[in-house]
C-alpha cells in the first residue's frame, strides 16, 4: 500500500464543490470520509469508494486531515468549535483543517489560534473552479496559515488542486478569495453590458464576445462562464446567485473594515444585491443575461 493509501481525508460538506474533492480524494488512492446533513449527498459519494460517515465526530476521529466546504464563515466556525475536545483528546496526533469555504479572515484567523494552542493546524485556502475543477482535481487554491501546515498538507492539496498558491498567514487566503471574487462579480456586469453595447450598436454579441477574449478586454467571465452558460442560455455553472452575494458582501464588510474606499465595487455589490427580479437559488450566470432587443 503506497502512503497516500494510508492517509485518512474527511471532507465535511458534499455539496456541488464538496462532492466533486471527496471524489478526487478517493480515486487518487486516499482513504476518504465523507460526511453531509443530505443523505442522497451521502449516497452519491459512497458510489465514488467515499466512506459515508454517520456523523461529523466519526470523520473528526478517523481523519488525520480534513476537508471543510461548507456555506458560511459560522457553519466552519461552529463545526470546529463543537468538536474542540475530541481535538484536543488528538493532541499528540496533529490534526490540519483545509477550509475550502469562502469564508471570513477574522474567523479563520481566531481558529487558526485556536487549534494551534491546542497542537493542530488550519488552513483557509478558498478555491476557484468550480464543480467541474472540483470533479477533476484542477482546482486553483488560495492558502492562508502557517508555512508548516501547508507542507504537512500538500499531499492532499495537490489531490484536489492544480495550482495551489500559499499567499500568507491565516487568513490571507480568505482575503485572495474575496478580491478574485469581487473582481468576478464586476467582470460579468462589465461583459454584460459590453455585449448589450454591442448588440445596440449593430453588431452580433457573439461577433464581440470573439473580440474580447482575442483583445484586452477578455477575463474569465468572457473566455468561459458567457460562451459556456450564457450565450447558450443553459445557466448551470454550479454557483448560485445567493453565494456570489454573499461573496460580494464579504468583500464589501472587508473594505469597510479595513477603510478601502471602493466605488466601483460599491456600485457592483449594489447591483448584485438590487436585482431583485433573481433568486438566491438561481444560478449566478443569469445576471450575465440581457436582452436582444431595444
Amino acid at each position: 500500500m503506497s502512503k497516500e493509501k494510508q492517509i485518512a481525508v474527511g471532507v465535511v460538506g458534499l455539496g456541488s464543490m464538496g462532492l466533486g474533492m471527496a471524489q478526487t480524494l478517493a480515486g487518487k488512492g486516499f482513504e476518504t470520509l465523507g460526511f453531509d446533513l443530505s443523505g442522497e449527498r451521502k449516497a452519491l459519494a459512497k458510489k465514488s469508494g467515499v466512506i459515508a460517515a454517520g456523523s461529523i465526530a466519526a470523520v473528526f476521529e478517523r481523519s488525520k486531515f480534513l476537508v471543510f466546504s461548507l456555506p458560511t464563515a459560522k457553519d466552519v466556525a461552529g463545526v470546529v468549535n463543537d468538536h474542540l475536545d475530541m481535538l484536543k483528546s488528538r493532541k499528540d496526533d496533529r490534526v490540519i483543517i483545509i477550509d475550502t469555504s469562502t469564508s471570513e479572515p477574522d474567523v479563520s484567523r481566531d481558529l487558526a489560534a485556536t487549534l494551534a494552542k491546542i497542537g493542530h493546524g488550519f488552513l483557509d485556502a478558498p478555491v476557484s473552479g468550480g464543480p467541474s475543477g472540483a470533479a477533476s482535481g484542477k482546482l486553483t487554491m488560495m492558502i492562508g496559515g502557517a508555512e508548516e501546515d501547508v507542507a504537512l498538507a500538500r499531499p492532499v492539496i495537490e489531490a484536489m488542486a492544480a495550482k495551489a498558491l500559499h499567499v500568507g498567514p491565516s487568513g490571507a487566503g480568505n482575503v485572495a478569495k474575496l478580491v478574485n471574487n469581487l473582481l468576478a462579480a464586476a467582470h460579468m456586469i462589465t461583459t454584460k453590458e459590453g455585449l448589450k453595447l454591442a448588440f445596440s450598436a449593430g453588431l452580433d454579441p457573439e461577433a464581440a464576445l470573439r473580440v474580447l477574449n482575442a483583445a484586452s478586454g477578455r477575463s474569465m467571465m468572457s473566455e468561459v462562464h458567457f460562451p459556456t452558460w450564457i450565450m447558450s442560455n443553459t445557466f448551470d455553472s454550479g454557483f448560485s446567485m445567493g453565494l456570489m452575494r454573499k461573496d460580494v458582501r464579504l468583500a464589501r464588510e472587508l473594505a469597510a473594515r479595513t477603510g478601502a474606499r471602493l466605488p466601483i465595487a460599491d456600485l457592483v455589490a449594489e447591483l448584485w444585491t438590487g436585482s431583485t427580479d433573481l433568486d438566491d437559488s438561481d444560478d449566478f450566470t443569469r445576471m450575465g443575461a440581457f436582452q436582444t432587443s431595444n
